[in-house]
């Protein structure tokens, strides 16, 4: 089934967690069709999506824990802490609850963490206002760049590129020569408030980045233009506004400050969903699933979202 607006206007949930002792932080997806949830009650979740099915829940009731990926197996992760006295990175075991390894290098809290597809490297960005290059094979940081703001970082999908976004501006590096500075300064539109996310689409040639005043920007990842800015309620101060591509790039779909998810058409520009999905109107997550049409999202509940094939013409007189 292609990704359209009518398909995508049909989606509901298909399954919801209600266990959660506080809000959802962080999300990630790994191809194997396995999701990892970050949360303010401390845990870290592992599920198996195809079957919805919490696979393994573990604490971190010591360190806490803040922003969560998955490293290059389904198996492990890499996480950020959250108690404010260690800024150290984590790999973790997740079949026997050991750590593997530490990351130690920031000294303030870490607000934007990004793998690189296809290889052991890993980059992140702190208040302390730096972004270090990280190989998981290696305790010590590979290398430092120094920021002027909150920094957001990601890795294209191919793993040559990554991005780092503050201040107003996208900064592009060579990940084999990241040393020699930026290759490319992209301004966004005037807008210099703190950047939140920013992102690639699958193919690379879109990008987006959301700030603190709850503008939602897309990007050519080439020219550097902005194609559409779309705007919703701002976070709070210590959440993050989140948002993320359709699989096929087609699509933004975005979180807010008052419990509601919002997706737009990269084409058109127009909004094409909004749904309530917190209760208590507090911030909300989204997440694309890979190769999938079917979204997370996460608030003090996490919600996998499905088409409902009894509202699309096409599908509803089938059995």
């Amino acid at each position: 089934m292609e990704l359209t607006d009518e398909v995508l206007k049909s989606m509901e949930v298909g399954m919801a967690f209600r266990d959660y002792n506080g809000r959802i932080s962080s999300m990630d997806f790994h191809r194997t069709n396995h999701l990892v949830t970050a949360s303010d009650d401390e845990s870290i979740r592992l599920y198996d999506v195809q079957n919805a099915v919490c696979l393994k829940t573990i604490n971190s009731k010591k360190y806490g824990v803040d922003l969560v990926c998955f490293a290059d197996n389904p198996a492990t992760v890499i996480y950020s802490s959250k108690n404010g006295w260690d800024e150290s990175l984590r790999l973790l075991s997740l079949n026997d609850n050991k750590y593997l390894r530490y990351f130690k290098g920031h000294h303030d809290r870490v607000v934007s963490l990004s793998l690189c597809p296809h290889r052991e490297y890993f980059v992140s960005g702190s208040l302390d206002r730096t972004v270090l290059l990280w190989d998981q094979r290696t305790e010590k940081a590979q290398g430092l760049l120094r920021v002027q703001g909150r920094p957001a970082v990601s890795y294209d999908d191919q793993g040559m590129v990554f991005a780092i976004a503050f201040g107003g501006y996208i900064r592009m590096f060579d990940a084999r020569k990241y040393e020699k500075g930026p290759f490319d300064i992209f301004p966004v539109g005037g807008d210099n408030l703190e950047a939140n996310v920013v992102k690639f689409s699958n193919d690379g040639r879109l990008m987006l980045l959301t700030t603190t005043d709850g503008h939602v920007h897309v990007l050519d990842s080439f020219r550097g233009t902005v194609i559409s800015t779309y705007n919703v309620k701002p976070v709070s101060s210590d959440a993050t506004l989140e948002a993320s591509f359709s699989p096929d790039g087609m699509y933004v779909v975005s979180g807010s400050g008052d419990g509601s998810v919002y997706a737009w058409s990269v084409r058109s520009g127009k909004l094409v969903l909004a749904i309530s999905c917190d209760v208590h109107r507090s911030s909300v997550s989204p997440l694309w699933a890979p190769g999938s049409l079917m979204f997370a999202t996460g608030s003090s509940e996490l919600s996998f979202w499905i088409p409902d094939l009894s509202k699309l013409g096409s599908f509803a007189g089938m059995k």
